[in-house]
């Protein structure tokens, strides 16, 4: 793990020692650092794909950008450490999905998939307090209360405007590889009418909502619900099984 200051910019989860990684996942999210991922990636990580989480592009896309490269880009390794074989999937958390989109809408390589959760397209208006805001966030007690006590969460980003032109870059029609869409159904921030549009205007994509879910679906009370589902994902990726075009699943809590 790196970091700036207190920060984590990077982290990483490699699979079981013994187990050939399966493949590749990098995680960017907003307002929160890469260790922030840590279930998530653990849970991915199990399953024997090599796991990295990168910085928040709404601080700084540049150097967000630059880690992905970098990640993308090495000759795929066996040694912990790092970067895992294909697929490379980017799984992007918010805004970190909105950048993924973007960056695969215009046309960057070495990404085979996208996994995006709760991908917003729109401003959400006002300005909760943290209490609102953790609840819109996650409707998990035990991710609430690592929020709570994390000083180096930016409190007040999940309101924040979106970055300018992002929403705009990230034309669903130009995505030219497999899609999966992790979306709360009864999230506040992202509401899942809001973006049907946007999966079914894929070429290959598939979104799957989950019942009561909130905000962020990596990190709800479904968490496993969401890591199960992203897993089966990567392991169609793997072997090359077509997505349906579009797929609304309602998954219970």
């Amino acid at each position: 793990m790196t970091a700036v200051g207190t920060t984590p910019v990077l982290a990483s989860w490699t699979e079981p020692e013994g187990i050939r990684p399966r493949g590749t996942v990098v995680v960017p999210g907003r307002g929160e650092h890469a260790a922030v991922y840590e279930r998530f990636g653990r849970r991915i990580a199990a399953d024997g794909y090599r796991v990295w989480a990168v910085s928040d592009p709404t601080v700084d896309a540049a150097r967000t950008l630059g880690q992905i490269r970098s990640l993308l880009d090495r000759t795929p390794s066996e040694e912990p450490g790092e970067a895992g074989p294909p697929p490379r999937v980017l799984v992007g958390s918010d805004t970190g999905a909105l950048f993924a989109a973007g960056l695969v809408a215009d046309g960057a390589a070495g990404i085979d998939g996208l996994v995006l959760a709760g991908l917003p397209l729109h401003t959400t208006p006002g300005a909760p307090d943290w209490a609102d805001e953790l609840a819109l966030r996650t409707s998990c007690p035990t991710h609430r209360g690592r929020l709570d006590a994390d000083d180096t969460v930016r409190r007040g980003a999940l309101t924040g405007r979106l970055p300018d032109g992002w929403v705009d870059r990230a034309r669903p029609a130009a995505i030219g590889v497999p899609v999966l869409g992790l979306h709360g159904a009864a999230d506040a921030v992202s509401p899942l009418a809001d973006v049907r549009d946007f999966y079914a205007a894929l070429p290959d994509g598939e979104l799957v909502g989950v019942a009561g879910g909130v905000h962020d679906a990596l990190n709800d009370a479904t968490h496993r619900i969401a890591a199960a589902t992203a897993v089966l994902f990567l392991e169609r990726l793997r072997v090359g099984s077509p997505l349906a075009r579009v797929e609304v699943a309602a998954v219970p809590r």
